[in-house]
């Protein structure tokens, strides 16, 4: 197996993973996550959609003990999504994110990309192609980071296995 080509992809609780993977594991070359939302892609504090209370009160098995202590307490936090984002620099990150999804919350999901965005600069490379949230169909495709946000539910589609595979395509030749 090519390491400069193995990507990790997962969907909501797998988006979660395929990031904490890629964080973890630098053999992966590139991390795709579609609608991870709230501790996965999305920023934590002043955040609409799902609360760290809300996802540790339906899945406590997911998270240490720790983490859950921020439940309700969002803004003491001394670290935040991006932190994870950034983690898998300079390596390539792809997320996506759907126009229905507000327990995701789209905003803070492409917010944590804006601030990771530095950190790519800090190796000389290009994160995000804008820190302006891109319209839905619109593709980011140029930097280190990529996204999309399309129109719909929360899930997984044709339309976003085409767009991540494109993505490969021009960054992992």
């Amino acid at each position: 197996i090519d390491e400069k080509k193995v990507a990790v992809v997962g969907h909501s609780r797998g988006g979660k993973t395929s990031l904490w993977g890629a964080a973890q594991d630098e053999r992966f070359a590139l991390a795709i996550s579609s609608c991870s939302g709230n501790s996965g892609d999305a920023i934590s504090r002043g955040k609409s959609g799902e609360s760290i209370a809300q996802i540790v009160d339906r899945f406590p098995f997911w998270f240490s003990k720790n983490y859950q202590k921020y439940a309700g307490r969002e803004e003491t936090l001394p670290f935040d999504q991006h932190f994870l984002i950034a983690l898998i620099a300079p390596r390539l990150v792809y997320t996506s994110t759907k126009t229905n999804d507000s327990w995701a919350d789209p905003v803070s999901e492409f917010e944590s990309l804006v601030q990771a965005d530095s950190v790519y600069g800090l190796f000389g490379l290009t994160g995000l192609q804008q820190k302006d949230p891109p319209l839905p169909e619109q593709v980011l495709h140029k930097g280190h980071i990529g996204h999309h946000h399309k129109t719909g539910g929360p899930d997984l589609d044709e339309f976003d296995w085409d767009k991540y595979m494109d993505y490969a395509d021009i960054h992992m030749k």
